[in-house]
This record gives structure tokens, sequence and C-alpha cells, in this order.
């Protein structure tokens, strides 16, 4: 499983968002679709919100990559 170090630069990103800067799709619009079709895990659960606000301390997953995120 390969996990990526992401540090927030703001209180919050937006799932979507965090699926693009991560490198894990091309685009915001691409990240929505993902995280609609029910594949992305917030701290454990499916998260179906596209723009769910991601904080520091949560972990989100997609296939076998986790994204840990951490304060600024």
């Amino acid at each position: 499983m390969q996990q990526i170090d992401f540090p927030l630069e703001a209180e919050f990103i937006e799932l979507n968002q965090l699926l693009k800067v991560a490198g894990l799709c091309d685009s915001g619009g691409a990240g929505k679709v993902i995280v609609a079709s029910g594949a992305v895990r917030v701290d454990g659960k499916t998260e179906l919100r596209k723009t769910a606000k991601i904080r520091d301390g949560q972990m989100v997953s997609l296939g076998d990559v986790r994204i840990k995120v951490t304060g600024c």
C-alpha cells in the first residue's frame, strides 16, 4: 500500500481537489466522478460528498493508496 503525506496549506481541502493535487486523477471533475462511484473512503468510511472538507489528521483511501492529511 502506498502512502502519501499531504500538508495542508489552509484549514481544509475539498475531497475532489485533494485527489487531483495528490496525482490520483487529472482534474477536479474527474475527482468528483471517482468520489461519486463510491471508491473513496475517509477515515475508513465510504464518502460520497464530492466536496467534503478534508482536515488535518484525516486519512483518505482510494484503492491501495492512502493519503494522510497533516496541518501546515
